[in-house]
């Protein structure tokens, strides 16, 4: 099998192939396919390809029944980042402040124990994933479109720091359009190369569900982090939990399921007695600023600076008009 003549026609013509079609049209393709050139355009621009027979290619992804013929990568890491300990952090695009806390929380913990945080850079709780990670060690971001792409493009500065020191991959080359079929079919290389998936937020109907199913499919682990029940964003992640995902209320959760000793948390302590005062609150539950002045006893001037203080120190996190500690307090 020609893997590289097979993913170059898949984007040439729209299609989704795991193997080589038996049609005259791609008889045609493959017979006046350049791979010596396509593989020149790749490297000019800082592009590798790995296809599913090399050893470098990641051996979950193989193990999965529909494998894609290779995958494009871009980024400054070894692609032996991909074979490492990986776990997939996904959910909603229009997530709450809740899921991008506790997707970014999750991020950073996993990051910070050695794991590698995969995503799809999407809005919301991918993103929030990716960002977290990054404050603590590396992830990798899997696209529905062309690996050259920036998809969304407001997370064009997200992927340069993503590709900085991770890898973003793709099983579509330079070029390719987003299109909504592309991206059912990116989650199952997000659930591939991963041991377990965490899914954070998601409506009953959900791109993260299908990564969650494709995960189960493969028998790997799937945890879901519980949600409140009056908001239709924690409508999958209950549902999961119903149907016996294991519940993640701690990136420890997630840690024990693949294994992986945690380390010791990075020292997350506020630098005054007036901030610690202030985290103490926000910590045991999400509080508005008038909340924490009148459990305080503090001036609302020194409650904002305080706040402003722990944001900056990414112990806290702002969203909805509510405040709530996102790191783990020693």
């Amino acid at each position: 099998m020609n893997e590289l003549a097979c993913a170059a026609f898949a984007a040439a013509t729209g299609s989704h192939l795991v193997k080589e079609p038996r049609s005259a049209r791609y008889d045609a393709f493959r017979r006046a396919f350049d791979e010596r050139a396509f593989r020149g355009e790749l490297a000019k621009a800082g592009i590798r390809w790995i296809g599913r027979s090399d050893p470098a290619f990641p051996p979950l992804l193989r193990a999965i029944h529909d494998p894609p013929p290779g995958l494009f990568v871009r980024g400054s890491a070894d692609t032996s980042l991909l074979a490492q300990t990986c776990v997939a952090v996904v959910g909603a695009r229009a997530c709450s402040s809740y899921g991008s806390a506790v997707a970014g929380s999750f991020g950073h913990r996993l990051a910070e124990s050695g794991v590698i945080v995969v995503s799809g850079l999407a809005r919301g709780v991918d993103a929030a994933a990716h960002r977290g990670a990054l404050e603590a060690g590396l992830t990798i971001a899997v696209l529905g479109c062309g690996v050259d792409r920036d998809y969304p493009r407001s997370h064009a500065a997200l992927a340069a720091r993503i590709a900085e020191r991770g890898l973003i991959v793709s099983e579509y080359p330079p070029g390719v359009e987003p299109a909504p079929w592309r991206f059912p079919a990116r989650n199952r290389i997000v659930a591939g190369l991963c041991r377990a998936t965490v899914v954070v937020e998601a409506r009953g109907r959900s791109g993260a569900l299908i990564t969650a199913d494709l995960a189960l499919e493969e028998g790997r682990e799937v945890l879901s982090v519980p949600g409140e029940i009056t908001t239709a964003l924690s409508d999958g992640t209950n549902a999961l939990l119903r149907l016996g995902a294991t519940p993640a209320t701690r990136a420890e959760d997630v840690l024990e399921a693949v294994g992986v000793e945690p380390s010791p948390p990075e020292p997350a302590a506020p630098s005054s007695a007036v901030a610690s005062m202030v985290l103490g609150v926000v910590a045991n539950g999400p509080a508005a600023i008038d909340e924490v002045v009148r459990r305080t006893g503090l001036t609302a001037a020194a409650v904002s600076a305080a706040l402003a203080e722990l944001e900056l120190s990414a112990l806290v996190t702002a969203g909805d008009g509510l405040y709530r500690g996102v790191r783990p307090q020693p």
